[in-house]
Parts: structure tokens; sequence; C-alpha cells
């Protein structure tokens, strides 16, 4: 992991992905580059966010953040995490135990990474900027209080 890797921000981007997969129905992002200061998510999408979607979003991730969730892990053999996730961004040495992190009941995702104990540790959630290009959009974002 990155010098600048922050198990906060970390914890934000699966909260940002929960929230859009909810919002939109068009699963979670494909790509990320997650930083302490910035990070971005990249969307297989349509077209650019609204003004309103923007709010909507950060409101929806903050208030899971303010919720203070717990965040656990749990493992699952391969073939059975297989059958509810989406393991094609593992690294090939995750292995044959797949560690699945959970943030209270709003979100479930297979993951390598560090994290937080409770979604309240990570202080809240600003969208910095969108963009869409060539089926993509990108949102960057950055850890508030």
């Amino acid at each position: 992991m990155s010098k600048d890797y922050d198990p906060r921000m970390h914890s934000a981007e699966h909260i940002l992905n929960q929230t859009m997969v909810r919002m939109f129905d068009r699963g979670r992002s494909f790509s990320a580059h997650i930083e302490k200061n910035k990070s971005k998510c990249d969307y297989h999408f349509d077209r650019d966010l609204t003004k309103a979607e923007i709010t909507e979003i950060e409101r929806m991730v903050n208030e899971v953040i303010a919720a203070d969730l717990p965040v656990r892990e749990e493992f699952l053999p391969r073939g059975e995490a297989e059958t509810v996730f989406n393991l094609g961004r593992l690294p090939e040495e995750a292995g044959e135990t797949i560690r699945i992190i959970r943030i209270g009941d709003y979100d479930a995702c297979p993951c390598i990474g560090s994290h937080v104990r409770h979604s309240g540790e990570i202080g809240g959630v600003r969208i910095i900027s969108t963009d869409f290009a060539e089926g993509v959009l990108r949102i960057r974002f950055k850890l508030s209080g």
C-alpha cells in the first residue's frame, strides 16, 4: 500500500461505492485511486452527475458515516464468496479464504485493505469534482472533519 494510504479514506470509498449502487444500480467503481488527501473512483456511466445528485450522494454517504456503524471483517471460502461477490478486483494472492468487510448492514465487499472500526471515525466526505468522458464517470472526493 502507498505511504499515503488512509483507512478512513478507504472506508469512505466503500460507503461511496454502496451509495452509487443504491442510487444508480450500475455497480461499484471499476477503478479507484485512494490517497490520504484526495481520492477518485471511476464508474461505468452514461453522463456526468447533476448538482442535485452530487448533493444527495454526499448526504447519503455522510449519513452512513454519522450513524457510526461498526466495520467488521468476516472470512468466506472462495467458492462461497464467488456466489455473492464480484472477486475481479482482488489480487491473485487473496487466496482461497476471502476477507469480506462489512459496514453495518449498509455495505459488504471483498477487500484486503485496512479500515476504521466504526464509520464515525471517517469524519465526513466532500465530493470535490466529477467529470464524464467516454463512458466513465470520475468522482473525486476528500475527507472533511
